[in-house]
C-alpha cells in the first residue's frame, strides 16, 4: 500500500509554506491512490503550545485536506499519538547505533563544534571532557548518499559536507532527536513516499545514512520529492508567527485558502507528468 504523511511540528502557528506542501501532500495522495498520515512532530515538547496544537487541526480542515490515519484532534493527539509516547521506541534506535559504535559523547555547544574539522575535533577523536554529553553520530568521510526522487531521478548528497555528525540523542535532556525520531517513525508508520521543503534535503540524507547504518532497507525503497520552499515579500523563508503570513491570520481575516489550493494544484499537474512508474 502506498503511504505517506503530514508532520507539521506545534512550534508555531503554521503559515503559507506549510499549506502548500500540505496540499501537494493531499493532492498527489489522491492522484496515486495513496494513505495519507497525520503526523505532529511534538519531540520538543517544551515548545508545543495548546493553542499550536489546535492551530493545526483548524487549517488542515480549511485548507480541505483529507487524512486517513492519524489523531482527530488535540486530546485524542495527546493520548494516543504524541511522540512523548513512543520515545522508547527511539531509544531502542539510539542504543543500537551506541551498539554498533558509531555515536560518540560530546559536550561542546553547536557554534563551538562547527569551528573545527572532522579531523581536529577532540570530541571525535574520542579526548573529549567529561561532563553533560550529547550524543552524535560519526559521519565518514566522504559520505554520498543517493535519494531516490518520486519523479524517478536520484540525487546525490555528500553528507559529511552537508550535515557533518549530527546530534542523535540532546546533551541538556538525553531526549533521541528528531532524526532518528523520524526514521522511526516512518518505519513504524510504513510510509513509501514523503514531500519535504528543499531545507530537509540533507535531513532526507541522514535519515537513508541511519537505515543504512541501522540495517533498516525498508526506508532505503522511500521516494522524496523537495519542493522549494515559500519566501514572503522580501524574499525570505517563512517562519512560523501570529504575523500577517500566518494561516489563523487568514482565517481570522475571513480570507479564502483558494490561491494556496491553485498554487499547490498548479504544481502538483506539473509534478505528476513526471512520475516515476
Amino acid at each position: 500500500m502506498k503511504k505517506t504523511r503530514i508532520a507539521p511540528t506545534p512550534s508555531g502557528f503554521l503559515h503559507a509554506g506549510n499549506a502548500f506542501n500540505f496540499l501537494l501532500t493531499d493532492r498527489l495522495a489522491k492522484a496515486t491512490g495513496s494513505k495519507v498520515v497525520l503526523r505532529i512532530d511534538d519531540l520538543d515538547a517544551e515548545r508545543t503550545r495548546p493553542e499550536y496544537l489546535e492551530d493545526i487541526f483548524r487549517s488542515l480542515d480549511w485548507l480541505g485536506v483529507t487524512l486517513d490515519v492519524g489523531p482527530s484532534g488535540v486530546e485524542d493527539f495527546r493520548t494516543s499519538w504524541s511522540q512523548q509516547l513512543r520515545l522508547d521506541r527511539y531509544t531502542v534506535l539510539v542504543d543500537e547505533l551506541r551498539g554498533k559504535g558509531v555515536l560518540y559523547p560530546c559536550a561542546c555547544s553547536r557554534q563551538h563544534f562547527e569551528r573545527f574539522t572532522h579531523d581536529t575535533h577532540a570530541c571525535r577523536s574520542g579526548s573529549s571532557e567529561v561532563g553533560p554529553t550529547a550524543w552524535r553520530l560519526r559521519i565518514p568521510v566522504p559520505c554520498p548518499i543517493e535519494v531516490k526522487q518520486i519523479a524517478g531521478m536520484t540525487e546525490r548528497v555528500d553528507l559529511a559536507a552537508s550535515l557533518p555528525d549530527p546530534v542523535i540523542a540532546q546533551r541538556d535532556t538525553g531526549r533521541p532527536a528528531y532524526q532518528i525520531a523520524s526514521l522511526s517513525d516512518d518505519l513504524d508508520m510504513g510510509i513509501t513516499w514523503i514531500i519535504r521543503g528543499a531545507d530537509l534535503l540533507d535531513s532526507t540524507a541522514c535519515q537513508l545514512h541511519l537505515a543504512q547504518v541501522l540495517d533498516r532497507p525498508a526506508f532505503g525503497a522511500v521516494l522524496f520529492h523537495h519542493h522549494p520552499l515559500t519566501a514572503d515579500a522580501q524574499g525570505q523563508k517563512l517562519s512560523k508567527s501570529a504575523g500577517s503570513t500566518s494561516l489563523k491570520a487568514m482565517r481570522e481575516a475571513g480570507g479564502s485558502p483558494g490561491h494556496l489550493i491553485r498554487q499547490a494544484e498548479d504544481y502538483s499537474e506539473a509534478l505528476l507528468k513526471h512520475l516515476a512508474p
